[in-house]
């Protein structure tokens, strides 16, 4: 392998492919979420909170990635894509640990009202709100790792890799759910799977100190503009870089080609996936009464089928398909996940959950593979960090939004998520021209 040394730092080209260790930094990553994930609708529940103090949480994360994602992402492009990752991987394990310290805290309630509804909320949720803003303002993994695979990865190689990206941490997603219903069916109850998350992100941290390759992108000689429209999404982006020759032409990010039709697509898809999310554990845990455990298995049966659609399938599909086509078919699909998940019977449920898989199994790692295509490898830890705040901002909406939809409607909710899947699906024809136009070497 070719290594080229500069500045203490290895550069890393496209044809060295070093593939292998940040797909597994992101399994690992995805894999202590995905311990959380069943039973935290459980432990708000548990701890006197309903679905809005459910959606607020999750909101809270979004809201400080949302601050957070866009000046890693920066300072991924200047600094290197290691050193920001290994900081998010410490954030993450900080978050972990003071959420563990909630766990043990004096359960004491207390109560307000919020738009004619009663909100309880207690020590250990306000100490857990807290592990969630911490996590969340170091929360730019995402968005560097995406920059890291594209800096590896040939324009060709793209839509491939990031389909082993997204099949990576689905592989998480299958054993971290049941996983969190079998340590937390142990008399330790939740506090084993916080413990087992935060030791995954300290072997994260591992991994990346010791196994990961670090990444300089090619220098960029233009400064980036930060406008009144780009400062929505990303705050200190200009900062972040300096001009080779002291004077370099200022580009804001947002007048890049095809970048700003991009980001609203990615906060439409983004505010589409946040309505199930916040509003399936409630549903499952309300109306249909299941266990941790039933949950843990529903998510990894969803996520089995995910990563067997991202792996041998789609890179089947890609070369029968273009990747913009994949895109619409792939939401044409994911709407008719959402109308099944409405059902109370399980079989109509695990439909919608094969329904989902296909769809968002062809759909995100086409969508990512051509927004890493539309701009220069210079540009891709701002564009992957804007693109990231625009989902953090989509989250933060849809979290809260849904809470309250969910609070008032329902699993009728899941429809709402239809319209707004297939509105996708329609604003998505004209990355058709925009594909083309790139393969053509035009754009």
């Amino acid at each position: 392998m070719q290594v080229k040394q500069q500045s203490g730092l290895h550069k890393l080209t496209p044809s060295t492919r070093a593939v292998f260790p940040i797909l597994l930094v992101n399994f690992i990553g995805t894999l202590g979420y995905s311990i959380i994930l069943p039973f935290m609708v459980v432990i708000v529940l548990k701890l006197g909170g309903n679905e809005i103090v459910y959606g607020i949480l999750g909101a809270t994360y979004s809201f400080f990635q949302f601050i957070g994602a866009p000046v890693l992402g920066g300072w991924s492009d200047k600094f290197g894509r290691k050193k920001i990752l290994l900081l998010s991987s410490i954030g993450t394990l900080l978050g972990w640990l003071v959420f563990l310290i909630a766990l043990i805290l004096p359960d004491k309630k207390f109560s307000f009202i919020l738009s004619a509804n009663t909100i309880v909320i207690s020590i250990p949720l306000m100490t857990i709100f807290f592990a969630r803003a911490i996590d969340g303002i170091t929360g730019g993994n995402i968005s560097v790792a995406n920059a890291y695979l594209a800096d590896i990865s040939t324009r060709q190689e793209r839509k491939r890799n990031f389909g082993k990206m997204a099949a990576s941490a689905n592989l998480g997603l299958i054993f971290g759910p049941v996983l969190a219903g079998v340590l937390g069916a142990t008399f330790l109850g939740n506090i084993l799977p916080v413990a087992a998350a935060a030791l995954i992100s300290l072997f994260a941290i591992v991994i990346i100190s010791l196994k990961l390759e670090d990444v300089i992108p090619e220098p960029v000689t233009d400064d980036i503009e930060v406008d009144k429209t780009s400062k929505l999404l990303g705050q200190e982006q200009r900062n972040c870089y300096q001009a080779e020759n002291g004077a370099g032409k200022r580009v804001s990010v947002f007048t890049l080609p095809n970048v700003r039709y991009f980001i609203v697509l990615y906060f439409l898809i983004f505010l589409a996936f946040n309505f199930f999310y916040v509003s399936f554990p409630v549903f499952a845990a309300q109306q249909l009464h299941w266990t941790v455990l039933q949950l843990g298995i529903f998510f990894s049966f969803l996520s089995g089928f995910l990563v067997l659609i991202q792996g041998p399938v789609l890179s089947w599909l890609t070369t029968k398909f273009a990747s913009a086509c994949l895109v619409i078919a792939g939401c044409l699909l994911l709407s008719v996940s959402f109308v099944l998940f409405r059902s109370l019977q399980t079989i109509f449920l695990y439909s919608g959950a094969l329904f989902f898989a296909v769809g968002n199994g062809i759909m995100w790692p086409s969508f990512l593979a051509i927004l890493s295509n539309i701009v220069a490898d210079k540009y891709q830890g701002t564009v992957q960090g804007y693109a990231s705040s625009a989902g953090s901002l989509a989250s933060i909406i849809g979290l809260l939004a849904g809470a309250f939809l969910y609070k008032n409607f329902g699993q009728n909710i899941f429809l709402i998520t239809t319209f707004l899947i297939i509105l996708i699906a329609f604003l998505s024809y004209p990355m058709i021209a925009i594909e083309k136009k790139n393969s053509d070497g035009t754009g």
